[in-house]
C-alpha cells in the first residue's frame, strides 16, 4: 500500500500562489502517473493535472497557462505550483497516484488539502 501525505495548502487572496507537494511511501513500486484533483462544494471531484512517469503532462483547461505540475521521481514526490489563483479554484486538493504491477493497475489517494482563495 501506498502512503501519500500532502501539503502546502492554505488560504491566499485573488492572484496569489501556493505549492502543493504530494510525498509517497511505503509500496512505491510501480507508481506510473501522478496528479492532483479537486472537489469544490456542491461538485464533482475533478482532474486539474497529471504527469506520467516519463514527465509528459495534462492540464485541465481551467488552470491551464497558470499551474504547473511537476514531479521529482527519485523522492516519489509531485508538485503543483499554482499561480494567478482565483476564487473558483477553491477546493480540497487531493493528490492521486496509479500504479502498474505485474499487469495490475491500481490506484492511491492522498487525504487531501485545502486551498481557499479570496477575492
Amino acid at each position: 500500500q501506498v502512503q501519500l501525505v500532502e501539503s502546502g495548502g492554505g488560504l491566499v487572496q485573488a492572484g496569489g500562489s501556493l505549492r502543493l507537494s504530494c510525498a509517497a511511501s511505503g509500496d512505491v513500486f510501480g507508481i506510473n502517473a501522478m496528479g492532483w484533483y479537486r472537489e469544490a462544494p456542491g461538485k464533482q471531484r475533478e482532474l486539474v493535472a497529471d504527469i506520467t512517469s516519463g514527465s509528459s503532462t495534462n492540464y485541465a483547461d481551467s488552470v491551464k497557462g497558470r499551474f504547473t505540475i511537476s514531479r521529482d521521481n527519485t523522492k516519489n514526490t509531485v508538485y503543483l505550483q499554482m499561480n494567478s489563483l482565483k476564487p473558483e479554484d477553491t477546493a480540497v486538493y487531493y493528490c492521486r497516484v496509479s500504479r502498474l504491477r505485474f499487469g495490475t493497475r491500481s490506484v492511491d489517494w492522498g487525504q487531501g488539502t485545502q486551498v481557499t482563495v479570496s477575492s
